[in-house]
């Protein structure tokens, strides 16, 4: 699998989502490669943190942007799975990398000023189809509230990237303090194991995305 977490819109949690989704394979026993396609280099970062840490397994993590189409094709021979944290705006980066990925991950935050990047989303992704006919297309509600009455506002963002043509996950990740506490740590929620609800969302997110 090489997938690509990316979208328009900074904020979302795309780095947060990509480094918990490669210690998951690391630990599930896959050979993994974090790219982090971010100027602003936050998985990179990550990654320093983590090496650190002598208690926690190795992540190869590279850095690169602009046209990741031949980068990406020589890791393939290299690694079973890539994990690309691509930064939040409509970039050559993230045109290249759709080109190429088997799947494509657009995590979005139950909010307006998010969900009005889906009619570009829906471009980015039309633009890509004629050239990655086979690539795997889906959404997540990232950074959902935890209140029970807030339900209907994940519901909503779900149907709104159906209308777009974005089919929604099951899973979604909410907002919880302990993504913050793993990534200055250079960890994953769980390796950390503070909050089982959040372990519970990565792996869930993982499965249904790797099953698809």
């Amino acid at each position: 699998m090489i997938l690509v977490v990316g979208g328009e819109k900074g904020g979302a949690g795309k780095s947060c989502i990509a480094q918990n989704l490669a210690v998951w394979l690391g630990l599930e026993g896959h050979d993994v490669l974090l790219l982090d396609a971010d100027p602003q280099r936050t998985s990179y970062h990550w990654a320093q943190e983590r090496q650190a840490n002598a208690a926690l397994f190795q992540l190869p993590v590279e850095h690169a942007i602009g046209d990741l189409r031949a980068l990406l094709k020589d890791r393939a021979t290299r690694y079973e799975h890539i994990v690309i944290d691509v930064g939040g705006a409509d970039s050559a980066t993230l045109r290249s990398a759709m080109t190429v990925a088997s799947h494509i991950l657009l995590p979005l935050r139950p909010k307006r000023r998010d969900l009005k990047t889906l009619a570009n989303l829906e471009l980015l992704v039309s633009l890509t189809l004629p050239v990655n006919p086979k690539v795997i297309v889906r959404t997540v509600i990232s950074q959902a509230p935890t209140l029970p009455s807030q339900g209907a506002r994940i519901w909503d963002a779900k149907e709104a990237c159906k209308s777009f043509g974005l089919q929604p996950l099951d899973a979604v990740v909410f907002n919880r303090n302990i993504f913050d506490d793993a990534d200055e740590s250079g960890m994953s929620v769980i390796e950390l194991g503070t909050d089982p609800k959040a372990s519970d969302e990565i792996k869930q997110l993982a499965k249904e995305l790797w099953s698809i």
